[in-house]
């Protein structure tokens, strides 16, 4: 990941446009090609970025101002970054992220799924929960109705760090003689437009579950009307 803490001005055109004037903000750009603009406030929340993928082109304006652009690859956004004034440009190798274990809803919602595979595709089994790679846990290994292997990652809110995970494990699994081809089922109540794409891009699938179903609450039975 780079850090930049720079003086610069923003400016974002596509389906929408959107300034910001010049101020002091926190520039991030991400090993997945992402670029977010952060200032000191505003929680975890970015005043602008954009998500890969997406290339970044390092320039100097004819005024001979250092400016950056950003251009999404399947559309034709733009994110324009002029730098006046650089405080703090580093570097960091954060290496690989397991991703964020949570418990209770997201953990009830593999143990519901771990019962009731062919909710996420007809003739899908299980072989094991948690499966274990070098880098961590995959939610579930499946098997389809040809006998191939399949693996699901469950997410309560579906966003692009979990699409990221399911395809670092998909890698290495691939790599197995005994399991190849794996292919991947991303799972969640709910899957953010970012990551449906991503996901779409890589060949991963994508599943909504509904965990009220799974867990009886929304019974037709049970219903009046």
């Amino acid at each position: 990941m780079r850090l930049v803490v720079a003086r610069c001005q923003v400016d974002y055109a596509g389906r929408l446009t959107a300034h910001l004037p010049l101020a002091t903000r926190v520039i991030m750009v991400k090993s997945d090609g992402s670029v977010l603009i952060h200032s000191d406030g505003g929680s975890y929340k970015p005043l602008n970025w954009m998500s890969p993928p997406c290339t970044l082109r390092e320039g100097v304006a004819d005024d001979g101002v250092t400016e950056w652009t950003v251009s999404a690859t399947k559309t034709d956004d733009t994110l324009r970054i002029r730098i006046e004034e650089v405080l703090h440009d580093s570097a960091h190798d954060l290496g690989v992220d397991p991703g964020l274990q949570k418990d209770g809803v997201e953990k009830h919602l593999q143990e519901l799924l771990a019962e009731h595979t062919t909710t996420l595709g007809d003739g899908l089994s299980l072989v094991r929960r948690e499966y274990m790679t070098a880098i961590g846990p995959v939610d579930l290994l499946c098997r389809d109705a040809a006998g191939a292997a399949v693996a699901v990652e469950i997410k309560r809110q579906g966003g692009i760090d979990g699409v990221e995970q399911l395809t670092r494990y998909l890698e290495l699994m691939n790599r197995d003689p005994k399991l190849r081809p794996v292919r991947g089922i991303f799972a969640a109540q709910d899957i953010k437009p970012q990551a449906r794409t991503l996901a779409t891009d890589r060949g991963i699938e994508c599943v909504l579950v509904d965990y009220d179903a799974l867990r009886g609450i929304d019974d037709p039975s049970l219903r009046l009307f």
